[in-house]
């Protein structure tokens, strides 16, 4: 049973990643299909827990925490932004697609029993994403699909203007460099 899983979860991994690099390829980006992905996202998140636990559980109780993290990371900004607008979030971050790069694999090899330490590591990353996810969504007042980061939402809503942070010095120099050279 834990082969055809394996199998299936792969297959998934790779159609996964293959659709959005072809889409972006091809010029074929929309919000309908970034909410396709997403929506293809959730399912394939919301089953591979009771899959992991039906077929893993000593797995389960040994990464208990990391898990609990990963699951928090990933369901607490869907649950949010569905509260807030009503729809799946759709921002596919960078830190989004870093996590879930990251991930997949990952989850494979920890359920081969071959690497516990790079499976907490991805899972530390989710948190992280799902932090940035949840920033951009307490940010922004209207729904928005494909927002790379929270440095992105911030300058849509201040109009691609000045960003908090910025006159305040808080921001990298090249951030601000970037900023006084499209002035001139």
């Amino acid at each position: 049973m834990r082969t055809p899983f394996l199998v299936g979860f792969g297959v998934a991994l790779v159609s996964d990643a293959l659709d959005g690099w072809l889409a972006r390829r091809h010029g074929q980006t929309s919000e309908l299909g970034a909410a396709l992905d997403s929506a293809a996202d959730f399912a394939l998140r919301s089953i591979l827990p009771f899959a992991a636990w039906w077929l893993w559980p000593e797995i389960i109780h040994r990464e208990a925490w990391f898990i609990v993290g990963a699951i928090a990371g990933t369901v607490l900004p869907d649950a949010f932004g569905f509260l807030k607008y009503r729809r799946l979030l759709s921002y596919h971050t960078r830190l989004s697609k870093l996590s879930a790069l990251l991930m997949g694999p990952t989850l494979l090899l920890l359920f081969l029993d071959t690497s516990s330490w790079l499976f907490r590591v991805s899972a530390i990353v989710v948190v992280l994403a799902g932090i940035e996810e949840l920033t951009i969504t307490a940010l922004l007042p209207h729904w928005r699909a494909n927002v790379p980061s929270v440095w992105h939402a911030l300058r849509s809503v201040h109009g691609g203007g000045a960003v908090p942070g910025l006159k305040l010095g808080l921001l990298p120099r090249r951030h601000q460099r970037l900023k006084t050279t499209e002035k001139n």
